[in-house]
């Protein structure tokens, strides 16, 4: 496998991680860009982080990593309405000050997340004797 891939799939692993556990340190931070027409919003937050856990872990582990990147991919879809929520309203996370703009800019850099997860956890990676014949 090349240092690339192997790079990457530790740097999503540990990332998804990293936010996954964020939705149980700092809930009220996700609790601002919940759009209100969502029900418990913080049973939403905590099903999240445990999907961003559980899918980073999986991309770390070889048996698991295409299914959690499926997952991920799905994951980065449902919580679009969140980061939209977030521009439309201009909400504030607690202590972080993002610009109307920078709410914005964000809502792009959602593909090449998917793009990312794609690239690491779900495309095929052809066999010696595939990459050969």
């Amino acid at each position: 496998m090349p240092l690339a891939r192997i790079l990457s799939i530790v740097a999503l692993g540990l990332a998804f991680l990293m936010a996954g556990a964020l939705h149980f340190v700092v809930p009220k931070s996700y609790l601002t860009m919940m759009p209100s027409y969502l029900p418990q919003p913080m049973l939403l937050i905590a099903i999240s982080g445990v999907a961003e856990m559980a899918g980073g872990l999986g991309v770390l582990i070889p048996f698991f990593r295409r299914t959690a990147g499926y997952g991920l991919i799905a994951l980065l879809i449902a919580v679009f309405p969140a980061n939209l929520n977030m521009a439309i309203n201009h909400t504030q996370l607690p202590g972080l000050h993002v610009s109307p703009a920078m709410a914005w800019l964000r809502l792009p850099l959602q593909l090449p997340m998917i793009y990312w997860v794609w690239w690491t956890a779900v495309r095929h990676e052809p066999s010696m004797s595939e990459a050969s014949g």
